[in-house]
């Protein structure tokens, strides 16, 4: 098994621990981008989790740094996001 496919199935907090010593993040920040997603009806927890990694990858770029989000910024880059991910499935 590859090693992409070792990080998406991991347990969830062995998922959330990569998420956030490669980007940084909180787990109140983590729940708010898995809850979202949810929202926008990934329901498959594997799916998801790449939705999540895109996401980070999307914010965050290639420097995997660590950054924080302004009050209000999360959600407006999970808009950004969902938006760019429809063009480039839709192009």
């Amino acid at each position: 098994m590859d090693e992409f496919k070792k990080i998406i199935n991991k347990t969830d907090l062995h998922f959330f621990r990569y998420c956030e010593g490669t980007f940084g993040i909180n787990r109140g920040v983590y729940n708010t981008i898995e809850q979202w997603f949810y929202k926008k009806n990934i329901f498959y927890v594997t799916e998801r989790r790449l939705y999540i990694i895109a996401f980070l990858k999307h914010v965050f770029g290639p420097n995997k740094s660590y950054g924080k989000f302004g009050k209000g910024n999360l959600i407006s880059k999970l808009h950004e996001f969902w938006i760019e991910k429809d063009k480039i499935t839709t192009s």
